[in-house]
């Protein structure tokens, strides 16, 4: 599935924001999924979707449905859809990472598409959604509630948050100590998350990662494991290519965002650019083993894509392995 780009959200009033968001979700998203296929993720739940064969030692056997197994002679289960009064908890990085942007969004608008997106596909009667926002100004929460006045409230909160280098007295770099990191963020979440849902963390994932692929883990994966115990876990990694190569465009100043560091590169140099880009890769397959390790699904956008079709892949994909036996899978998670 292919699609335009999606204009930048930057260069509109936020009002105007929140309009094209609701509309793009709303229109693109109904559009491309639909019956069953609305839902974020399969999992437990009250509505019937069909039924597939039954998986000794996964499955339930008060779901099995006696009529198919009556009829084809091989035990089955039911399928059913997320159920109508999920809970679902939101962890989005606001943190000064992901204000970096080189296409039509930066990273933090992606985020908030993201969490429109979840807000759509998790929609429903009886369903909450609830948020904990990491920001420059530490740890933002939003109690799960539920409807479309309450998912809006959360995405206007999200456009209309100062980003470092608002105010009148900042440069736009310098240290960030303040902003919370991913572990606390899901230890909160941990806290709050007392009933069995969805959750779902918005990030780069960038937070406390060691230089060293082969090093211990970064701080957040066992707070994400813990999760991913009680609860569904969805991961959406948020990237710009940008950080995956460098351009040729000669003498540039890099800053890290959150160390405020500057440094001075010679982009003409291919060794470089070819150094940057093998790093770049490792560390985003680090970022992806960790979090399969951890037990979360992985969905990956970025900011030159259409963020609405990789959605859609992404959903799909979940239905289609929800229908493959377990042996077929193998390690796909």
């Amino acid at each position: 599935m292919t699609g335009a780009a999606e204009p930048g959200l930057a260069d509109l009033a936020p009002d105007q924001r929140l309009r094209r968001l609701e509309l793009t979700v709303t229109r693109r998203l109904d559009g491309l999924l639909h019956g069953r296929y609305r839902g974020l993720l399969p999992g437990p739940g009250s509505e019937a979707a069909g039924g597939r064969e039954y998986r000794p030692g996964e499955d339930e056997v008060r779901r099995m449905d006696w009529a198919v197994t009556a009829r084809t002679t091989v035990p089955h289960v039911r399928e059913v859809d997320a159920d109508r009064e999920l809970t679902t908890w939101l962890l989005v990085d606001a943190s000064p990472s992901m204000e970096y942007g080189t296409s039509t969004l930066d990273k933090r608008e992606l985020a908030v598409a993201a969490v429109a997106a979840i807000g759509f596909l998790t929609a429903g009667v009886g369903n909450r959604l609830g948020a904990q926002v990491l920001t420059p100004d530490g740890l933002r929460r939003f109690p799960a509630r539920s409807g479309r006045t309450h998912l809006l409230g959360l995405l206007r909160a999200l456009l209309g948050a100062p980003r470092t280098g608002d105010g009148p007295d900042s440069d736009g770099a310098g240290p960030r100590d303040a902003t919370p990191g991913l572990a606390e963020g899901l230890d909160g979440l941990q806290r709050v998350a007392t009933r069995r849902g969805l959750v779902v963390i918005v990030s780069d994932f960038l937070d406390e990662l060691p230089d060293d692929p082969d090093a211990a883990p970064p701080p957040w994966a066992a707070a994400l494991r813990r999760l991913a115990v009680r609860h569904q876990v969805l991961a959406v990694e948020v990237t710009d290519p940008r950080e995956l190569e460098l351009p040729d465009v000669g003498l540039v100043t890099l800053v890290d965002p959150e160390s405020g560091r500057h440094r001075e590169v010679w982009t003409g140099d291919p060794g470089l650019r070819e150094r940057y880009a093998r790093a770049a890769a490792e560390q985003r397959d680090q970022v992806r083993r960790t979090l399969r390790r951890a037990g979360a699904t992985h969905l990956a956008l970025c900011t030159d894509r259409d963020w609405c079709a990789d959605v859609v892949r992404y959903v799909h994909e979940q239905r289609r392995l929800a229908t493959v036996p377990a042996a077929a899978r193998g390690g796909v998670a």
